[in-house]
């Protein structure tokens, strides 16, 4: 295990086949774009910490305003990877979240540690959880508002299953409008929304500065999910691929370093803080990623499941199924018109034998099987099998 002493690329072993030869990286410039949040972490550490040198690449990060902007950068070229939604890419990939192109996921970066945020107006009429702001929306009846980042993303996706759990349909029993994640906190601070799902640090800020409540985590919706992922077209990896597994590998170390212990996970809160990067003060960054918790209404809690880059590399394996899910969501919800092809779409995007070049490399350990079994908050169980049964089975959607 990497400890805390890791330093830059000088005092890092540079492992010659991969500097070298035919594993040598055919572009070493690599621009990849990140939004400020707390799991752009492992993506910017990799360059802080020169892990990228010692692959013979060098990650250069670019600081983006929105998800459409890195959706556009993505398909115009002007990133060659991003920190990026898992549902942004599937959607991309189909053509319904942008322009059709091809794309594909090469890791996941980051599980769990999102949540959904109401207003304090809210919580002081007594919404505090998914059940008491059905009550509410069902006795105080007006129009409400909520706000998640892009409409095929994670966000959008944990947003609307959250609240379908509770009896309320995201489309029919409210209204939903987009708002990128470092602009949740002024705008529920001015009043357009009522809610908000979104990534760290911006529902705990939403706390610290007395404005909103964390009603629940993404990870109470669905234990372990995947969250943001590496994403690149799929020309690039199919031009760059030593340049992508290259990537893979540098940023996986940087996921090992920032899980590796305590001092790693506050040096990483410090790191990324800064207004080239995140852009709030660390202590609205380093309670959660430590699993510290509070709700904003004197609850506090010690969460065994918070956001975790590495876990033994439990993280960051590019399940189909899991790519998979997203695409039973966006049927679900009326984003796609047909069934896909669902395993097929998953295969195309998801670079799993290039994840297990550079994870073996690394002495990684990776699944057998790129399916994955797990239960969500409403009891349903998704394992990849009969994804159109599974995506027309439920009682709320589109």
């Amino acid at each position: 295990m990497l400890g805390a002493a890791v330093g830059t690329a000088a005092s890092l072993s540079l492992p010659q086949a991969w500097a070298a030869g035919s594993d040598k990286p055919e572009k070493e410039e690599v621009r990849i774009g990140f939004i400020p949040l707390t799991d752009c972490a492992s993506v910017v550490m990799a360059s802080v910490l020169g892990f990228d040198r010692k692959y013979g690449i060098r990650i250069v990060p670019s600081k983006e305003a929105s998800w459409a902007g890195v959706r556009d950068k993505l398909v115009n070229g002007d990133l060659d990877m991003a920190h990026v939604l898992y549902g942004l890419v599937y959607g991309l990939h189909l053509g319904v979240s942008g322009p059709k192109k091809d794309m594909a996921v090469l890791m996941t970066l980051n599980r769990n540690g999102q949540a959904i945020t109401l207003s304090k107006k809210l919580a002081d009429k007594g919404a505090v959880d998914g059940a008491s702001l059905a009550k509410l929306m069902a006795t105080d009846k007006r129009e409400y508002s909520f706000a998640h980042t892009f409409p095929t993303g994670t966000h959008a996706m944990w947003l609307y299953y959250w609240l379908a759990t509770h009896g309320v349909h995201p489309w029919g029993g409210a209204k939903v409008i987009t708002v990128p994640p470092p602009q949740m906190v002024a705008n529920m601070r001015v009043g357009n929304m009522d809610g908000y799902c979104v990534g760290e640090p911006w529902n705990h800020r939403a706390i610290m500065d007395g404005i909103g409540i964390t009603a629940a985590t993404s990870q109470e919706i669905w234990p372990d999910h995947p969250e943001k992922v590496l994403g690149a077209s799929g020309d690039f990896v199919r031009k760059y691929p030593n340049t992508a597994r290259a990537v893979i590998m540098a940023v996986l170390e940087a996921g090992r370093w920032i899980d590796a212990g305590l001092q790693n996970k506050l040096k990483m809160a410090d790191t990324i803080a800064d207004k080239s990067y995140v852009n709030t003060n660390v202590d609205a960054i380093n309670q959660r990623i430590l699993g510290r918790y509070q709700n904003g209404l004197g609850k506090t809690w010690d969460d065994p499941r918070h956001m975790k880059f590495f876990d033994d590399g439990a993280v960051n394996f590019p399940y189909l199924s899991d790519g998979m899910w997203f695409l039973t969501q966006h049927k679900r919800w009326g984003l796609i018109k047909e069934h896909p092809d669902y395993l097929a779409v998953a295969k195309q995007i998801n670079q799993v034998d290039l994840y297990r070049e550079a994870a073996s490399q690394l002495k990684v350990s990776v699944p057998k099987d790129p399916m994955r079994s797990s239960k969500l908050i409403d009891g349903t169980v998704w394992d990849g099998k009969e994804p159109a049964r599974y995506a027309d089975g439920f009682k709320l959607k589109a």
